[in-house]
């Protein structure tokens, strides 16, 4: 065995269940890891060290107890999982990534944090967040940008930046990330892990910070699909007061068995060109897509080439219009709009001039280019089972290239030139992931995206995990010293 963070998250489980190892001993290794390197890579913006260590020690006596006893424990108990900082947990800071909210600690866990304590697993601390999560880059003013540690000059990419560079450099096993225009596979894309956002209503966001656009839900970063199932089977599952549903899995079924089921055969619709006009494809990213469709077919998929359907200009306005008023609707205290970033800044004040006619005509918009989808490219019982893009359109990119303080308007095409293909199942509430299945001739990793029909998750994560059996990517932590 190598170092602790060698292992995989299912791995330490196991080991803390068989009595291997201590979820104490797991969380000195971690936090020990956190204090050295954080500072290079920006994973955290709060550690709770004394309450990891809290949750260690108990999450120790329970597994003696078990034991003792001849109970099985979740899996993922005693394994340290950092939650991104823009997710209540009761008595820990929640800054959102703000600067007006750096003194922000909530009284009630969000039930992600709830679900979180129930499974038995340790918080390291909130990782790395853009100022309320809006970008897909993890750079604020209340915590240095997150890095992508296989090239220190480049973006760990957002807006769950902060948990990407956590997993990747091997300061944490796994982690929760949030995914509201392609926030949990942006990341995960530039960092080499597997990152997926769930279908609509599969992981909770209340019960305080529901999302009335429905783009947005929480979601796994890991280094193995494996890992991310499991976590997923932690995050997933309806709770009072949500506001959409996904279809739950038959009873007794998980989808960490999911993940370990053969696909069948599958009808693959590869789309390379993005749906946003005008943005190109960089060589690197048409490589990573093509070497993928050849994979596919060499595991005994149907992939066949699709031109993008034609995403409505109105729909762009409309998405821009609902970025803008999630914007305007942070909680920002009175009195601290000077303290905010000038994108965030720049979109409330853009919001001011959105009428609530134009917002819901906008989420309007956003149900049709769904419908849209649905319908042209995953009919039920006909169709295609998988949609497959690359994940970004661009290797990462240097750190402070997506966004221009001066002019926080000129970012737009900046990151839209960046993102082309992630936002498209925000808007459908598809489920979809990004796979680390390609390197660039620099080393940096190249992501591919699949999606699947609303509500399944289980196919999703099938052909993943065949797709690392057959061209199993690099699972190692960098050597950043």
């Amino acid at each position: 065995m190598g170092q602790l963070h060698d292992l995989t998250a299912l791995e330490q489980g196991a080991a803390i269940q068989a009595g291997d190892l201590s979820p104490v001993e797991l969380t000195e290794h971690y936090l020990e890891r956190v204090e050295r390197l954080d500072a290079t890579v920006g994973a955290f913006i709060t550690v709770t060290a004394d309450l990891a260590r809290q949750q260690a020690a108990e999450a120790e006596r329970t597994a003696l107890a078990a034991r003792r006893e001849g109970r099985k424990l979740p899996p993922l108990h005693g394994v340290p999982v950092p939650v991104k900082d823009v997710n209540y947990v009761a008595g820990v800071r929640c800054t959102m990534g703000s600067a007006a909210l750096v003194d922000h600690v909530p009284s009630v866990d969000d039930h992600i944090a709830t679900k979180l304590r129930a499974a038995g697993t340790v918080l390291l601390g909130k990782t790395n967040t853009p100022e309320f999560a809006l970008p897909p880059y993890t750079e604020s003013r209340v915590a240095p940008p997150a890095r992508n540690p296989w090239d220190l000059a480049r973006s760990a990419g957002g807006s769950s930046g902060g948990a990407a560079t956590a997993v990747a450099s091997g300061l944490a096993p796994v982690a929760h990330g949030t995914d509201s225009g392609g926030s949990i596979r942006i990341p995960s894309s530039a960092c080499g892990l597997f990152g997926l956002k769930p279908s609509r209503g599969r992981v909770s966001n209340g019960p305080t910070l529901h999302d009335v656009s429905g783009m947005s839900t929480s979601g796994p970063l890991a280094r193995t699909v494996a890992d991310a199932a499991a976590l997923l089977d932690v995050l997933a599952g309806p709770m009072p007061g949500d506001p959409f549903t996904a279809p739950s899995l038959p009873p007794g079924e998980t989808f960490a068995q999911h993940a370990r089921r053969h696909p069948g055969p599958l009808r693959v619709a590869s789309i390379p060109e993005p749906t946003v006009p005008g943005v190109p494809l960089h060589p690197d990213c048409r490589k990573a897509l093509a070497e993928a469709a050849d994979l596919l077919r060499e595991l005994g998929h149907t992939v066949d080439e699709l031109v993008p359907p034609t995403v409505p200009a109105e729909a762009g306005a409309a998405l821009l219009d609902v970025w803008k008023v999630m914007a305007a609707t942070s909680p920002v205290p009175p009195g601290s709009e000077e303290l905010l970033t000038p994108l965030t800044r720049h979109l409330r004040a853009e919001a001011a001039g959105v009428s609530g006619i134009a917002y819901a005509q906008g989420l309007l918009e956003l149900r049709k280019l769904g419908q849209m989808v649905a319908e042209t490219i995953q009919p039920p019982g006909t169709g295609y089972d998988i949609i497959l893009t690359p994940t970004l359109a661009q290797p990462p990119v240097p750190v402070g290239s997506l966004h221009d303080d001066a002019n926080p308007a000129a970012g737009f095409d900046l990151m839209s030139a960046f993102t082309p293909y992630t936002m498209l199942y925000n808007a459908s509430g598809q489920p979809a992931a990004s796979l680390p299945l390609h390197r660039n001739a620099d080393n940096l990793p190249i992501g591919i995206m699949l999606a699947a029909r609303y509500g399944d998750e289980p196919t999703l994560l099938s052909l993943s995990a065949q797709l690392e059996e057959a061209h199993p990517w690099s699972s190692h932590v960098p050597d950043l010293w």
